[in-house]
């Protein structure tokens, strides 16, 4: 299984899914990882509380760049609650070191996330997994805060 873990980490960091930064977008946010390095540039649109394009742009390590890209494949096209809770089950899952005991729902729902369950042991990589996905959660609550203005 660990392998198979491994591949799809692999795979998104060979070929990442949304690399293109949208030319249209309600909010832009860059995050940083100060510890190793890894930065992202995230861009977002939203539309009828949807979000309708997310892209990004950024480098580092494997895991970041990997995470970022099934980030926004899961959460590119749905509603922007969906997002948010997407990112809280992934937040768990950073922070269960190792021990996260998710559902099969859960497992669904995560997708190719569940690949960094691995991640979670190590606190020093947790950050990295978690770099594109806090940079959307920044990016769709700086959007909604301008629809409401």
């Amino acid at each position: 299984m660990e392998s198979m873990y491994q591949q799809i980490i692999l795979d998104h960091y060979k070929n990442p899914q949304h690399h293109v930064l949208p030319s249209e977008f309600d909010a832009e946010v860059h995050h940083v990882n100060p510890t190793c390095g890894d930065e992202v540039t995230l861009r977002v649109k939203l539309v009828d509380g949807n979000v309708a394009e997310l892209g990004w742009d950024g480098e580092g390590c494997s895991i970041s760049q990997a995470s970022t890209s099934v980030m926004s494949e899961l959460v590119s096209g749905g509603s922007v609650d969906h997002a948010l809770q997407l990112q809280t089950k992934f937040l768990g899952l950073m922070q269960s070191r190792g021990t996260a005991e998710l559902s099969e729902a859960d497992e669904d729902e995560l997708e190719d996330a569940v690949a960094f369950e691995g991640v979670s042991k190590y606190p020093a990589r947790v950050k990295c997994a978690l770099l594109g996905w806090m940079a959307m959660k920044s990016a769709v609550s700086e959007a909604l805060e301008k629809e409401t203005q």
